[in-house]
């Protein structure tokens, strides 16, 4: 490569490390709001965050940006960039077309009103007033309606919310989510019909035994040494805090996850943990080298929450994982699991039963609550879903579709952080990680065939370390398609997590 393009793009990458820098440091700014800031902190929270905001969108749309990117790509020697440049190019080209349509003001007033509207969710929740969240949320909507309205014509796509779930699952339509949400739900009402025909049902009394929130966090310490999330000492890349809703944040050598502790609902902190140290690792296990770098970051949110769910319920829900794990719960715990065997902690945290709160749910009826964020949100960016619906639409889908009667909004449209955030399109990542994982499962159970012994023995390396050959050190090479077929050999496809379903639902019920 000739020194003119090599010096092109070394100065691209400078620019990807600026912007890197920039974003993580909101980040960290964001995680602070939802753990340690004061509640009177909340008004300078949105004017430091709005300025990290306008700060990052000057520096991506900054006409040098621009200059930079035709010199790379129209130069002879453009063919010669290897797959990793070529990539590195090609993100920052989409990042800087899409983001020089959105006007610096929109910016601003959009992570204020984010700031804002997450303040009046959290106060809403807490007094199950939804009266007093929707004027914030209403506004979030309108200022994503008009961002995405921009970036339909930039992306090319069919429909604004189209535009919006490309920023979440490159590529990705609302048509072909339909397409595979079709056949999961199909899937999904087969298995949870032949729960309901079995009879049986697994005792869960036990699991809501009180466990002070400091044996909790006990637990919590243990979950997260199995996984290998250290943080703890020189070698510490994470943390561990607590928050209303679990989320991860971070980067490379600082993610920081966190969970909320329920005294009578100890299991709810268990698979928090492990969901969001699945978030971790993947963030961890992107080459050191592409730090700062367009792939040095994830494939997609569907990825992403393959992960965190593979983690979460294929490992941690197995029998192999809770037979070398519920000893030690024992210890920990004391009288709480007196009399309890592996078999009934396996039957008990693999119920399948429909339940009003999606981060409860079992992995059978969890797609459900996916499709109802799903069916609204589409329904709220074309317009035919105002406001002021929102809570009725809820409550008359979750009666349709898992035969819940909810009681009240906080258990109902305000039980997730996700449209305060103006996170809208987040949702079906949700239930692609879902098959993705299944699919994932599957080309493991094939290469890596003794991997439950090394779960039931305590050694989790060997499936961490396939997940981070496969999947983790891919970072953002591939948009989330070829990634699963490069790894699978197969495109979308539901089956594995159906069948996936299917034995666990034999082992739990004999059906």
């Amino acid at each position: 490569m000739s020194s003119a393009i090599q010096d092109s793009y070394d100065q691209l990458l400078e620019r990807s490390k600026r912007l890197t820098v920039l974003g993580t440091t909101a980040a960290l700014a964001g995680w602070d709001m939802q753990t340690y800031m004061p509640a009177r902190g909340i008004g300078l929270r949105s004017e430091q965050l709005s300025l990290m905001s306008v700060l990052y969108h000057q520096a991506l749309t900054d006409p040098k940006f621009s200059e930079l990117l035709d010199r790379i790509e129209k130069s002879k020697e453009y063919v010669d960039l290897s797959l990793e440049q070529k990539r590195n190019v090609h993100l920052m080209r989409k990042a800087y077309d899409e983001t020089s349509k959105i006007p610096e003001a929109l910016v601003a007033k959009m992570s204020k009103q984010e700031t804002v509207t997450f303040d009046a969710w959290r106060k809403a929740k807490a007094a199950k007033d939804y009266k007093a969240y929707e004027p914030e949320l209403s506004k979030m909507i309108d200022l994503k309606k008009e961002v995405a309205h921009i970036l339909m014509d930039v992306k090319g796509t069919k429909t604004p919310y189209d535009a919006l779930l490309d920023a979440f699952e490159p590529g990705i339509t609302a048509e072909k989510i339909d397409e595979v949400f079709s056949g999961m739900r199909v899937g999904l009402v087969k298995i949870i019909d032949k729960v309901r025909s079995s009879g049986v049902k697994p005792d869960t009394s036990f699991l809501d035994r009180n466990v002070p929130v400091e044996a909790q966090k006990k637990i919590s310490a243990e979950a997260m040494k199995f996984i290998g999330f250290v943080t703890e000492g020189d070698a510490a890349g994470g943390r561990l805090d607590e928050a209303e809703h679990p989320f991860t944040t971070g980067y490379f050598t600082d993610v920081r996850i966190t969970t909320h502790y329920y005294p009578n609902r100890f299991s709810s902190s268990i698979y928090s943990v492990m969901h969001e140290g699945g978030h971790a690792l993947y963030e961890q296990g992107i080459p050191q080298a592409w730090m700062y770098q367009p792939i040095g970051s994830p494939c997609s949110y569907g990825i992403h929450e393959s992960q965190s769910r593979y983690v979460e319920n294929m490992i941690g829900r197995s029998p192999e994982f809770l037979s070398f794990m519920l000893p030690r719960l024992r210890k920990i715990t004391g009288k709480a699991l007196t009399g309890i065997k592996t078999a009934d902690f396996v039957s008990a945290v693999n119920v399948i039963e429909p339940s009003k709160i999606r981060i409860e749910a079992d992995e059978a009826t969890y797609g459900l609550h996916i499709i109802v964020r799903f069916e609204m949100e589409k329904d709220i960016m074309s317009g035919r879903l105002s406001v002021d619906e929102l809570p009725g639409a809820w409550n008359e889908r979750y009666d349709k579709y898992l035969g819940m009667k909810i009681e009240n909004d906080s258990e109902g449209v305000m039980q997730d952080v996700h449209w305060s955030g103006g996170s809208f399109g987040y949702f079906p990542s949700y239930a692609l990680g879902n098959i993705y994982g299944g699919m994932f499962l599957d080309k493991m159970d094939k290469d890596l065939p003794s991997w439950r012994n090394d779960i039931k023995g305590g050694n989790y390396q060997p499936v961490k370390q396939w997940l981070a050959q496969h999947i983790h050190s891919q970072g953002n090479l591939y948009d989330p398609a070829d990634l699963v077929r490069n790894v699978t050999g197969q495109d979308l496809n539901i089956a594995p997590f159906i069948q996936y379903l299917e034995r666990k639902c034999k082992y739990v019920y004999g059906v």
